[in-house]
Protein backbone atom coordinates (compact mmCIF):
# COMPACT_ATOMS: atom_id res chain seq x y z
CA UNK A 1 0.00 0.00 0.00
CA UNK A 2 2.70 2.38 0.79
CA UNK A 3 4.38 2.06 -2.84
CA UNK A 4 0.90 3.46 -4.39
CA UNK A 5 1.52 6.37 -2.36
CA UNK A 6 4.84 7.35 -3.31
CA UNK A 7 4.70 9.78 -6.74
CA UNK A 8 7.79 11.33 -8.91
CA UNK A 9 5.57 14.09 -8.32
CA UNK A 10 2.59 15.46 -6.34
CA UNK A 11 0.43 18.24 -7.65
CA UNK A 12 -1.89 20.14 -5.33
CA UNK A 13 -4.86 21.51 -8.03
CA UNK A 14 -6.10 20.48 -11.18
CA UNK A 15 -6.93 24.11 -12.53
CA UNK A 16 -5.44 24.88 -16.14
CA UNK A 17 -2.12 25.05 -14.44
CA UNK A 18 -2.21 21.75 -12.70
CA UNK A 19 -3.85 19.42 -14.72
CA UNK A 20 -1.32 20.63 -18.02
CA UNK A 21 1.48 20.20 -15.50
CA UNK A 22 0.63 16.97 -14.80
CA UNK A 23 0.12 15.55 -18.51
CA UNK A 24 3.24 17.12 -19.09
CA UNK A 25 5.21 15.47 -16.43
CA UNK A 26 3.58 12.32 -17.30
CA UNK A 27 4.84 12.36 -20.73
CA UNK A 28 8.18 13.02 -19.37
CA UNK A 29 8.22 9.67 -17.53
CA UNK A 30 7.43 10.94 -13.96
CA UNK A 31 4.61 9.31 -11.89
CA UNK A 32 2.07 11.69 -10.96
CA UNK A 33 -0.64 12.42 -8.81
CA UNK A 34 -3.01 15.48 -8.48
CA UNK A 35 -4.81 16.30 -5.66
CA UNK A 36 -8.01 18.14 -6.41
CA UNK A 37 -11.04 19.23 -3.17
CA UNK A 38 -13.28 19.44 -5.69
CA UNK A 39 -15.67 16.66 -7.41
CA UNK A 40 -14.67 17.33 -10.70
CA UNK A 41 -11.58 18.52 -12.14
CA UNK A 42 -10.52 21.79 -13.86
CA UNK A 43 -10.78 24.25 -10.97
CA UNK A 44 -12.18 27.39 -11.13
CA UNK A 45 -11.60 27.88 -14.89
CA UNK A 46 -13.34 25.26 -16.01
CA UNK A 47 -15.86 24.95 -13.39
CA UNK A 48 -16.59 28.56 -12.16
CA UNK A 49 -15.05 30.72 -14.39
CA UNK A 50 -13.26 30.96 -18.10
CA UNK A 51 -15.75 28.29 -19.19
CA UNK A 52 -19.19 28.97 -17.98
CA UNK A 53 -18.89 32.35 -18.24
CA UNK A 54 -18.20 32.26 -21.98
CA UNK A 55 -20.74 29.77 -22.65
CA UNK A 56 -23.40 32.31 -20.95
CA UNK A 57 -21.57 35.04 -23.04
CA UNK A 58 -22.30 33.53 -26.22
CA UNK A 59 -25.59 32.81 -25.83
CA UNK A 60 -26.77 36.30 -24.08
CA UNK A 61 -24.84 37.69 -27.63
CA UNK A 62 -27.31 35.52 -29.54
CA UNK A 63 -30.34 36.51 -28.00
CA UNK A 64 -29.62 39.94 -28.67
CA UNK A 65 -28.51 38.94 -32.09
CA UNK A 66 -31.69 37.47 -32.90
CA UNK A 67 -34.19 39.80 -30.90
CA UNK A 68 -32.21 43.28 -32.62
CA UNK A 69 -29.94 42.38 -35.53
CA UNK A 70 -30.94 39.61 -37.39
CA UNK A 71 -33.86 41.91 -39.37
CA UNK A 72 -30.98 44.16 -40.61
CA UNK A 73 -29.21 40.92 -42.47
CA UNK A 74 -32.90 39.90 -43.77
CA UNK A 75 -33.88 37.44 -41.58
CA UNK A 76 -37.16 37.99 -39.97
CA UNK A 77 -37.92 37.14 -36.44
CA UNK A 78 -41.09 37.40 -34.12
CA UNK A 79 -41.48 37.04 -30.55
CA UNK A 80 -37.84 36.23 -29.79
CA UNK A 81 -37.55 35.12 -26.01
CA UNK A 82 -36.11 34.12 -23.10
CA UNK A 83 -35.64 30.36 -21.74
CA UNK A 84 -32.47 31.12 -19.56
CA UNK A 85 -33.28 27.45 -17.65
CA UNK A 86 -32.02 25.53 -21.08
CA UNK A 87 -29.22 28.86 -21.23
CA UNK A 88 -27.96 27.54 -17.56
CA UNK A 89 -28.48 23.96 -19.15
CA UNK A 90 -26.05 24.16 -22.17
CA UNK A 91 -23.52 25.66 -20.08
CA UNK A 92 -23.50 23.18 -17.67
CA UNK A 93 -23.09 20.44 -20.65
CA UNK A 94 -20.05 22.35 -22.00
CA UNK A 95 -18.44 22.53 -18.66
CA UNK A 96 -19.18 18.55 -18.29
CA UNK A 97 -18.17 17.83 -21.02
CA UNK A 98 -14.89 19.93 -20.54
CA UNK A 99 -14.22 18.62 -16.96
CA UNK A 100 -14.60 14.81 -18.00
CA UNK A 101 -12.40 15.27 -20.68
CA UNK A 102 -9.40 16.07 -18.37
CA UNK A 103 -10.38 13.08 -16.19
CA UNK A 104 -9.65 11.49 -19.94
CA UNK A 105 -6.68 13.15 -20.34
CA UNK A 106 -5.50 11.69 -16.60
CA UNK A 107 -6.61 7.71 -17.20
CA UNK A 108 -4.43 8.49 -20.90
CA UNK A 109 -1.59 9.84 -19.33
CA UNK A 110 -1.82 7.42 -16.30
CA UNK A 111 -2.24 10.67 -13.72
CA UNK A 112 -3.49 9.44 -10.63
CA UNK A 113 -6.10 11.88 -9.18
CA UNK A 114 -6.85 11.52 -5.61
CA UNK A 115 -9.82 13.58 -4.47
CA UNK A 116 -9.82 15.93 -1.40
CA UNK A 117 -8.30 18.45 0.37
CA UNK A 118 -4.18 18.64 0.03
CA UNK A 119 -2.14 20.18 2.41
CA UNK A 120 1.88 20.16 2.86
CA UNK A 121 2.67 18.18 5.63
CA UNK A 122 6.79 18.31 5.80
CA UNK A 123 9.39 17.57 3.41
CA UNK A 124 7.93 15.52 0.58
CA UNK A 125 4.47 14.61 2.25
CA UNK A 126 0.98 15.72 1.14
CA UNK A 127 -1.65 14.83 3.40
CA UNK A 128 -4.91 14.68 1.44
CA UNK A 129 -8.46 15.18 3.48
CA UNK A 130 -11.24 13.67 1.89
CA UNK A 131 -14.89 15.26 2.18
CA UNK A 132 -16.25 12.29 4.55
CA UNK A 133 -13.09 13.56 6.94
CA UNK A 134 -10.50 10.73 5.52
CA UNK A 135 -7.10 11.28 4.65
CA UNK A 136 -4.18 9.84 3.33
CA UNK A 137 -0.59 10.79 3.05
CA UNK A 138 1.43 11.38 -0.52
CA UNK A 139 5.05 11.02 -0.61
CA UNK A 140 6.71 12.92 -3.12
CA UNK A 141 9.89 13.46 -4.79
CA UNK A 142 8.93 16.60 -5.55
CA UNK A 143 5.72 18.83 -5.34
CA UNK A 144 3.90 21.09 -7.09
CA UNK A 145 1.42 23.95 -6.00
CA UNK A 146 -1.37 24.84 -8.47
CA UNK A 147 -4.07 25.58 -6.26
CA UNK A 148 -5.20 28.86 -7.63
CA UNK A 149 -7.13 31.40 -6.60
CA UNK A 150 -10.39 32.73 -4.78
CA UNK A 151 -12.54 35.91 -5.34
CA UNK A 152 -11.40 38.66 -2.84
CA UNK A 153 -13.87 40.30 -0.50
CA UNK A 154 -14.14 44.28 0.74
CA UNK A 155 -14.49 45.19 4.09
CA UNK A 156 -18.77 45.73 5.02
CA UNK A 157 -19.65 43.81 2.33
CA UNK A 158 -20.65 40.13 3.78
CA UNK A 159 -21.21 37.17 0.82
CA UNK A 160 -24.28 35.59 1.75
CA UNK A 161 -24.33 33.06 -1.31
CA UNK A 162 -27.70 34.39 -2.51
CA UNK A 163 -28.47 37.95 -2.54
CA UNK A 164 -24.92 38.84 -2.25
CA UNK A 165 -22.50 36.53 -4.49
CA UNK A 166 -19.41 36.17 -6.35
CA UNK A 167 -19.15 35.25 -10.26
CA UNK A 168 -19.77 31.90 -8.61
CA UNK A 169 -23.49 32.90 -7.97
CA UNK A 170 -23.87 35.49 -11.04
CA UNK A 171 -23.13 32.46 -13.26
CA UNK A 172 -26.19 30.91 -12.24
CA UNK A 173 -28.80 33.30 -11.05
CA UNK A 174 -32.31 31.19 -11.55
CA UNK A 175 -33.81 34.42 -12.62
CA UNK A 176 -32.81 37.90 -14.69
CA UNK A 177 -32.11 40.48 -11.98
CA UNK A 178 -34.39 43.32 -12.24
CA UNK A 179 -31.26 45.34 -10.68
CA UNK A 180 -28.10 44.07 -10.54
CA UNK A 181 -25.55 45.82 -8.70
CA UNK A 182 -21.41 44.86 -10.16
CA UNK A 183 -18.82 46.37 -7.50
CA UNK A 184 -15.85 46.35 -9.38
CA UNK A 185 -15.33 47.10 -12.90
CA UNK A 186 -12.42 44.25 -13.92
CA UNK A 187 -12.66 41.79 -16.53
CA UNK A 188 -15.22 39.47 -14.27
CA UNK A 189 -17.32 42.38 -13.56
CA UNK A 190 -17.79 43.76 -17.43
CA UNK A 191 -18.60 40.01 -18.68
CA UNK A 192 -21.02 39.38 -15.90
CA UNK A 193 -22.50 42.62 -16.21
CA UNK A 194 -22.51 42.23 -20.38
CA UNK A 195 -24.25 38.67 -19.57
CA UNK A 196 -27.31 40.04 -17.71
CA UNK A 197 -27.85 43.39 -19.29
CA UNK A 198 -28.11 41.66 -22.71
CA UNK A 199 -30.91 39.33 -20.72
CA UNK A 200 -32.54 42.52 -19.44
CA UNK A 201 -31.02 43.68 -15.76
CA UNK A 202 -30.88 47.19 -15.07
CA UNK A 203 -26.58 46.98 -14.40
CA UNK A 204 -24.86 49.56 -11.95
CA UNK A 205 -21.13 48.98 -11.80
CA UNK A 206 -19.47 50.79 -9.07
CA UNK A 207 -16.10 51.21 -9.24
CA UNK A 208 -13.19 52.02 -7.09
CA UNK A 209 -10.69 53.35 -9.80
CA UNK A 210 -11.23 56.58 -11.15
CA UNK A 211 -11.23 54.82 -15.05
CA UNK A 212 -12.42 51.72 -16.90
CA UNK A 213 -9.91 49.17 -16.85
CA UNK A 214 -6.69 51.14 -15.72
CA UNK A 215 -4.38 48.14 -17.36
CA UNK A 216 -5.35 48.73 -20.22
CA UNK A 217 -4.66 51.49 -23.14
CA UNK A 218 -6.20 54.42 -22.52
CA UNK A 219 -8.03 54.13 -26.17
CA UNK A 220 -9.23 51.60 -25.66
CA UNK A 221 -10.88 52.12 -22.66
CA UNK A 222 -12.21 54.99 -23.41
CA UNK A 223 -14.04 53.23 -26.63
CA UNK A 224 -15.41 50.40 -23.96
CA UNK A 225 -16.49 52.87 -21.93
CA UNK A 226 -19.28 54.68 -24.11
CA UNK A 227 -19.93 51.68 -26.62
CA UNK A 228 -20.72 49.96 -22.66
CA UNK A 229 -22.78 53.14 -21.72
CA UNK A 230 -24.12 52.21 -24.88
CA UNK A 231 -25.54 48.82 -24.21
CA UNK A 232 -27.29 50.07 -20.96
CA UNK A 233 -24.85 49.72 -18.45
CA UNK A 234 -24.04 52.43 -15.80
CA UNK A 235 -20.81 53.65 -14.36
CA UNK A 236 -19.61 55.46 -11.34
CA UNK A 237 -16.12 55.91 -10.38
CA UNK A 238 -14.05 56.74 -7.83
CA UNK A 239 -16.77 54.52 -5.71
CA UNK A 240 -15.91 53.22 -2.22
CA UNK A 241 -18.05 50.72 -1.23
CA UNK A 242 -18.80 50.71 2.88
CA UNK A 243 -21.15 48.65 2.79
CA UNK A 244 -23.79 45.61 1.37
CA UNK A 245 -27.06 44.49 3.62
CA UNK A 246 -29.33 42.71 2.20
CA UNK A 247 -33.22 43.95 3.29
CA UNK A 248 -35.38 40.78 2.33
CA UNK A 249 -35.12 40.42 -1.82
CA UNK A 250 -33.55 43.77 -1.69
CA UNK A 251 -29.45 44.51 -1.21
CA UNK A 252 -28.99 47.93 -0.18
CA UNK A 253 -25.05 49.16 -1.21
CA UNK A 254 -23.79 52.22 0.62
CA UNK A 255 -20.71 54.15 -1.28
CA UNK A 256 -18.56 56.97 -1.05
CA UNK A 257 -18.90 58.76 -4.15
CA UNK A 258 -16.21 60.45 -6.63
CA UNK A 259 -16.81 63.61 -4.41
CA UNK A 260 -16.69 61.99 -0.97
CA UNK A 261 -20.35 61.76 -0.59
CA UNK A 262 -22.02 59.26 0.59
CA UNK A 263 -25.06 57.26 -1.48
CA UNK A 264 -26.81 54.52 -1.47
CA UNK A 265 -27.73 52.46 -3.83
CA UNK A 266 -31.02 48.98 -4.09
CA UNK A 267 -30.96 46.31 -6.30
CA UNK A 268 -32.49 42.75 -5.60
CA UNK A 269 -28.55 40.81 -6.72
CA UNK A 270 -25.09 42.30 -5.91
CA UNK A 271 -21.83 41.08 -7.68
CA UNK A 272 -18.76 41.21 -5.79
CA UNK A 273 -16.05 41.54 -8.52
CA UNK A 274 -12.75 43.14 -6.72
CA UNK A 275 -10.31 40.98 -7.98
CA UNK A 276 -9.17 37.59 -6.51
CA UNK A 277 -6.60 36.45 -4.28
CA UNK A 278 -3.92 33.43 -4.02
CA UNK A 279 -5.73 30.14 -2.76
CA UNK A 280 -2.92 28.99 0.03
CA UNK A 281 -5.15 29.51 3.20
CA UNK A 282 -4.66 26.04 5.13
CA UNK A 283 -2.03 24.75 2.71
CA UNK A 284 1.01 24.12 5.04
CA UNK A 285 2.98 26.46 3.58
CA UNK A 286 4.46 26.98 7.19
CA UNK A 287 5.34 23.71 7.63
CA UNK A 288 7.88 23.83 4.74
CA UNK A 289 8.82 27.77 5.52
CA UNK A 290 7.89 28.57 2.15
CA UNK A 291 7.78 32.39 1.80
CA UNK A 292 5.00 34.55 0.57
CA UNK A 293 5.01 38.62 -0.21
CA UNK A 294 2.29 40.93 1.72
CA UNK A 295 -0.16 39.87 -0.83
CA UNK A 296 -0.10 36.15 0.19
CA UNK A 297 1.63 35.32 -3.16
CA UNK A 298 4.09 32.54 -3.03
CA UNK A 299 7.47 33.81 -4.02
CA UNK A 300 9.61 31.52 -6.43
CA UNK A 301 12.52 32.27 -8.46
CA UNK A 302 12.76 32.11 -12.57
CA UNK A 303 12.25 28.16 -13.05
CA UNK A 304 9.27 28.54 -10.06
CA UNK A 305 10.67 27.04 -6.91
CA UNK A 306 10.15 27.81 -3.81
CA UNK A 307 12.40 29.18 -0.59
CA UNK A 308 11.54 24.98 0.15
CA UNK A 309 13.87 22.44 -1.46
CA UNK A 310 11.65 20.21 -4.20
CA UNK A 311 8.65 22.64 -4.01
CA UNK A 312 7.68 24.42 -6.63
CA UNK A 313 4.60 26.50 -7.44
CA UNK A 314 2.87 27.94 -10.90
CA UNK A 315 -0.17 30.03 -11.42
CA UNK A 316 -2.46 32.33 -9.07
CA UNK A 317 -0.85 31.50 -6.48
CA UNK A 318 2.59 33.28 -7.19
CA UNK A 319 3.07 37.12 -8.66
CA UNK A 320 1.53 38.17 -11.83
CA UNK A 321 -1.56 38.50 -13.80
CA UNK A 322 -4.14 35.67 -12.45
CA UNK A 323 -4.44 34.35 -16.56
CA UNK A 324 -5.76 30.73 -17.27
CA UNK A 325 -3.22 30.46 -20.03
CA UNK A 326 -0.51 31.85 -18.07
CA UNK A 327 -0.79 29.11 -15.42
CA UNK A 328 -1.07 26.42 -17.82
CA UNK A 329 3.09 27.26 -19.60
CA UNK A 330 4.41 27.92 -16.01
CA UNK A 331 2.79 24.68 -15.34
CA UNK A 332 4.92 22.76 -18.39
CA UNK A 333 7.92 25.08 -18.21
CA UNK A 334 8.30 23.55 -14.01
CA UNK A 335 7.65 20.06 -15.24
CA UNK A 336 10.49 20.60 -17.81
CA UNK A 337 12.81 22.29 -15.46
CA UNK A 338 12.06 19.34 -13.48
CA UNK A 339 13.54 16.41 -15.26
CA UNK A 340 15.86 18.35 -17.65
CA UNK A 341 17.01 22.24 -18.88
CA UNK A 342 14.32 24.81 -17.41
CA UNK A 343 11.37 25.62 -20.03
CA UNK A 344 10.71 29.34 -20.87
CA UNK A 345 7.86 31.59 -20.29
CA UNK A 346 7.93 35.05 -22.26
CA UNK A 347 5.88 37.32 -19.96
CA UNK A 348 5.71 40.17 -22.63
CA UNK A 349 3.84 37.60 -25.03
CA UNK A 350 1.27 36.86 -22.60
CA UNK A 351 -1.90 37.76 -24.06
CA UNK A 352 -5.12 39.48 -21.97
CA UNK A 353 -8.44 39.17 -23.16
CA UNK A 354 -12.08 40.54 -21.82
CA UNK A 355 -14.83 38.73 -23.65
CA UNK A 356 -17.38 41.52 -23.83
CA UNK A 357 -19.00 42.43 -27.13
CA UNK A 358 -17.12 44.38 -28.56
CA UNK A 359 -14.00 41.89 -27.18
CA UNK A 360 -10.82 43.91 -26.07
CA UNK A 361 -7.26 42.13 -25.95
CA UNK A 362 -3.87 43.44 -25.40
CA UNK A 363 -0.62 42.00 -25.71
CA UNK A 364 3.34 43.53 -24.24
CA UNK A 365 2.93 47.11 -23.27
CA UNK A 366 0.54 50.04 -23.49
CA UNK A 367 1.81 53.57 -24.47
CA UNK A 368 1.27 54.61 -21.12
CA UNK A 369 3.70 52.00 -20.15
CA UNK A 370 6.53 52.83 -23.16
CA UNK A 371 6.02 56.35 -22.16
CA UNK A 372 6.57 55.61 -18.42
CA UNK A 373 9.90 53.77 -19.17
CA UNK A 374 10.74 56.67 -21.62
CA UNK A 375 11.00 54.04 -24.57
CA UNK A 376 10.75 55.48 -28.11
CA UNK A 377 7.86 53.89 -30.09
CA UNK A 378 5.97 55.02 -33.07
CA UNK A 379 2.44 53.57 -33.59
CA UNK A 380 0.05 52.65 -36.53
CA UNK A 381 -4.20 51.87 -35.85
CA UNK A 382 -6.74 50.99 -38.27
CA UNK A 383 -10.12 50.95 -37.60
CA UNK A 384 -12.66 47.93 -38.28
CA UNK A 385 -15.04 50.69 -39.88
CA UNK A 386 -12.69 50.23 -42.85
CA UNK A 387 -12.12 46.45 -42.48
CA UNK A 388 -14.74 44.63 -45.30
CA UNK A 389 -14.90 41.30 -43.11
CA UNK A 390 -16.18 43.77 -40.11
CA UNK A 391 -18.78 45.15 -42.23
CA UNK A 392 -20.40 42.06 -43.73
CA UNK A 393 -20.36 40.95 -39.69
CA UNK A 394 -22.28 44.12 -39.18
CA UNK A 395 -19.09 44.78 -36.36
CA UNK A 396 -16.97 47.90 -37.17
CA UNK A 397 -16.91 49.19 -33.45
CA UNK A 398 -13.24 49.49 -32.75
CA UNK A 399 -9.38 49.33 -34.08
CA UNK A 400 -6.44 47.79 -33.71
CA UNK A 401 -3.07 49.45 -32.62
CA UNK A 402 0.37 48.30 -33.09
CA UNK A 403 3.46 49.96 -30.64
CA UNK A 404 7.18 49.27 -32.17
CA UNK A 405 10.13 50.75 -31.34
CA UNK A 406 10.74 53.75 -32.96
CA UNK A 407 14.84 52.68 -34.08
CA UNK A 408 14.11 48.63 -34.31
CA UNK A 409 10.64 48.62 -35.52
CA UNK A 410 10.46 46.05 -33.30
CA UNK A 411 6.90 45.20 -32.39
CA UNK A 412 6.39 46.20 -27.89
CA UNK A 413 2.61 45.60 -27.79
CA UNK A 414 -1.06 45.17 -29.34
CA UNK A 415 -3.89 46.66 -28.69
CA UNK A 416 -7.15 45.67 -30.41
CA UNK A 417 -10.90 46.04 -29.53
CA UNK A 418 -13.65 44.83 -31.63
CA UNK A 419 -14.94 41.91 -33.72
CA UNK A 420 -13.01 38.31 -32.48
CA UNK A 421 -10.16 40.68 -30.84
CA UNK A 422 -9.54 37.81 -28.75
CA UNK A 423 -8.75 35.62 -31.83
CA UNK A 424 -6.45 38.28 -33.60
CA UNK A 425 -4.48 38.92 -30.74
CA UNK A 426 -3.00 35.09 -31.59
CA UNK A 427 -1.06 36.64 -34.54
CA UNK A 428 0.25 39.74 -32.13
CA UNK A 429 1.36 37.49 -29.37
CA UNK A 430 3.42 35.14 -31.94
CA UNK A 431 5.14 38.56 -32.97
CA UNK A 432 6.22 39.48 -29.71
CA UNK A 433 7.18 36.11 -28.97
CA UNK A 434 9.44 36.00 -32.05
CA UNK A 435 10.70 39.63 -31.55
CA UNK A 436 9.20 40.69 -34.89
CA UNK A 437 9.16 43.85 -36.60
CA UNK A 438 6.19 45.90 -37.55
CA UNK A 439 7.16 45.97 -40.88
CA UNK A 440 6.94 41.94 -40.71
CA UNK A 441 3.66 41.91 -40.38
CA UNK A 442 2.83 44.44 -42.55
CA UNK A 443 4.91 42.34 -45.40
CA UNK A 444 2.90 39.04 -44.45
CA UNK A 445 0.21 38.59 -46.90
CA UNK A 446 -3.35 38.15 -45.14
CA UNK A 447 -6.31 37.09 -46.61
CA UNK A 448 -9.41 38.47 -48.24
CA UNK A 449 -11.19 39.26 -46.57
CA UNK A 450 -10.98 38.65 -42.87
CA UNK A 451 -10.56 40.72 -39.60
CA UNK A 452 -6.95 40.35 -39.68
CA UNK A 453 -6.25 42.57 -42.55
CA UNK A 454 -6.81 45.06 -40.13
CA UNK A 455 -3.84 43.53 -38.09
CA UNK A 456 -1.80 43.97 -41.58
CA UNK A 457 -3.10 47.43 -42.29
CA UNK A 458 -2.55 48.67 -38.66
CA UNK A 459 1.37 47.30 -39.13
CA UNK A 460 1.56 49.70 -42.67
CA UNK A 461 0.55 52.34 -40.69
CA UNK A 462 3.09 52.15 -38.65
CA UNK A 463 5.45 53.33 -41.65
CA UNK A 464 2.82 55.67 -42.55
CA UNK A 465 1.78 53.48 -45.65
CA UNK A 466 -1.48 52.69 -44.73
CA UNK A 467 -3.84 51.68 -47.64
CA UNK A 468 -7.59 51.86 -46.64
CA UNK A 469 -8.00 54.88 -44.87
Amino acid sequence: MESENNFDLVIIGSGPGGYVAAIRAAQLGLRVACVEKDKTLGGTCLNVGCIPSKAMLESSERFVDARDHLAEHGVKVEGVGLDLGVMLARKEKIVGQLTGGIAMLFKKNKVTRVEGLGRLAGPGKVVVTGSDGSSCELSAGKILIATGSVPATIPGVELDGDRIGTSTEALAYSAVPEHLIVIGAGVIGLEMSSVWARLGAKVTLLEFMPKLLPTMDDEVARLALRLFQRQGMTFNFGARVKSAVREGDLVKVTYASASGEEATITGDRVLVAVGRRPATQGLGLDTLGIETDRRGHIIVDEHYKTSAANVWAIGDVIPGPMLAHKASEEGIAAVEGMVGPPGHVCYDAIPSIVYTNPEIAMVGKSELELKNAGIPYKKGSFPFAANGRAKALGQTDGFVKILAHAETDRILGVQCIGPRAGDLIAEAAIAVEFSASAEDLARSVHAHPTLAEAVKEAALAVAGRVIHI
